[in-house]
């Protein structure tokens, strides 16, 4: 045994520095050659990795086996709905697959679209479900619900197939809803997926990310955004190309620098990180610590929501600041002429927040609408803060499934660069899957209202000005 393992030894110092010679230009042209014994020399990661791979392909050939399941990662161009209110990709549901819009919400865990049975708030503009058409749909026999503070999603728990940017999910467990407060789905939208954890779900199913994540479908275990800005410009049309959610790996042509993490505070439920530190014109203001400062980092809402007491303190040093009143309770009117500079902190460097982001809107000759606002969760548990778009535009941020955390970058100059250019928004296409797994069956429930669905206050769909709509906390 001894004398063949040096054999082998032997020859494989030998021939490995000559087969991988760079140099030698039989190599490049896939010619054999006569090996000859010379001097090893020193090879390079990538010589050692092309060895490693044919070692462990060769071998596989000679006594059978599989192919290693290859870690993938993918793409979901989003849409920029009605200047900055809300944001929405696309997936494809059931076999064969047919496409529909979603709002892509961070703050909640369930994925729920229109079913063709709808009764009540779906429009035939919308795609619909219709479980007759696919073969690989199930009845899990629950009802599902799903309630935010000015309306409900509610119908029934079904699986099938879903597919989004390459990825499929086989089983996955979801929504088919039936009835919707009226102004929930705007047009093309049919549906929401939820991008949280599955301690939050409704339905108690496992999310759509959170499978592929924990079975190591992806090469990275992060989910990427950056968002467009169309909030400050007057030629803005009801749909706009919105930028991109990556799945499995970061996007690195749209932020310089590093990404800076920050663990979760809680364990996992919503993207809860704490607000370490608030400045506004200059000024730092004084924050709680503890549960009192904890943020849900939340792609589904459109502004930024906090306690009363910081955020009056907030427009106390902004000058010409009122308390709205009638519907716009809780909200704040500001001179339009002033440029408002804030920044937020949660643990690592302050990222500023856009003036163009914080003016919301402009509701008289000089007065304006701040996109920060009072909310008072008065939960257990709720976070304190809502942190939605009107922050989320300014950075590249990623949610990381392991170790469970949210990092924020700086937007390179090619993201930035794509804010206010109109153009036509992404269309939903059906691509080839090159991933699939199937989705481990949860212990599905019926949805309820409380907080820890998510519906508490998110998705938050805000559009004010000219174009008012419904808001969802």
């Amino acid at each position: 045994m001894l004398s063949l393992t040096f054999l082998v030894l032997a020859s494989l110092l030998c021939s490995l520095p000559t087969a991988f010679a760079a140099s030698d230009p039989l190599l490049a042209s896939g010619q054999s050659i006569t090996l000859s014994r010379r001097q090893p020399t020193v090879r390079s990661v990538e010589d050692w990795g092309a060895w490693a791979k044919n070692e462990r392909e060769a071998l596989r050939v000679k006594y059978g086996g599989s192919p290693l399941s290859k870690r993938s990662e993918g793409t979901n161009l989003i849409t920029n709905q009605n200047a900055d209110s809300s944001y929405f990709g696309s997936l494809a549901i059931g076999t064969p697959p047919i496409s529909f819009y979603v709002i892509l919400d961070t703050g909640s865990a369930d994925l729920w679209v229109a079913d063709n049975n709808c009764i009540l708030g779906c429009t035939q503009n919308e795609a619909l479900y219709n479980s007759a058409s696919s073969s690989t749909f199930q009845n899990l026999s629950q009802p599902f619900s799903i309630t935010y503070g000015s309306g409900q999603a509610a119908g029934d728990l079904v699986a099938d197939a879903v597919q989004m940017a390459g990825f499929m999910v086989n089983n996955q467990t979801f929504g088919a809803v039936t009835q919707v407060s009226q102004g929930v789905l705007s047009n093309p939208v049919s549906g929401l997926m939820g991008l949280g954890w599955q301690t939050i779900a409704s339905s108690n199913a496992p999310p759509f990310w959170q499978t592929l994540a924990s079975k190591g479908t992806w090469s990275q275990p992060v989910m990427g955004f950056q968002l467009t800005r169309f909030v400050n410009d007057s030629s803005a049309r009801p749909l706009e190309p919105g930028g991109s959610f990556t799945m499995g790996f970061v996007n690195s042509s749209l932020y310089t620098g590093s990404i800076d993490y920050q663990n979760l505070v809680t364990t996992p439920s919503f993207w809860m990180l704490s607000l370490t530190k608030l400045t506004v014109q200059g000024s730092g203001l004084s924050l709680p610590s503890g549960s009192a400062s904890y943020a849900a980092i939340d792609t589904g809402t459109t502004l930024v929501g906090g306690p009363s007491n910081v955020i009056q303190n907030i427009y106390a040093h902004i000058p010409g600041s009122q308390a709205g009143t009638g519907n716009w309770e809780g909200y704040w009117t500001y001179p339009c002429n002033t440029k408002v500079n804030i920044a937020m902190s949660f643990g690592g460097p302050s990222w500023s927040v856009s003036p163009a982001d914080f003016q919301l809107t402009q509701i008289g000759s000089n007065t304006c609408v701040g996109a920060f606002f009072e909310i008072n969760t008065n939960t257990s548990g709720a976070p304190s803060w809502i942190v939605g778009d009107t922050f989320l535009k300014n950075v590249y941020s990623v949610f990381r499934y392991s170790p469970p955390s949210v990092g924020f970058a700086t937007l390179s100059a090619t993201a930035l660069g794509m804010n206010g250019v109109n153009g036509p928004p992404p269309s939903a296409t059906i691509g080839s899957v090159a991933t699939s797994v199937t989705a481990t069956p949860g212990n599905v429930t019926s949805g309820g209202a409380s907080w820890t669905s998510g519906s508490m206050f998110s998705p938050l769909l805000v559009v004010c000005g000219v174009a008012v709509g419904t808001m969802l906390v």
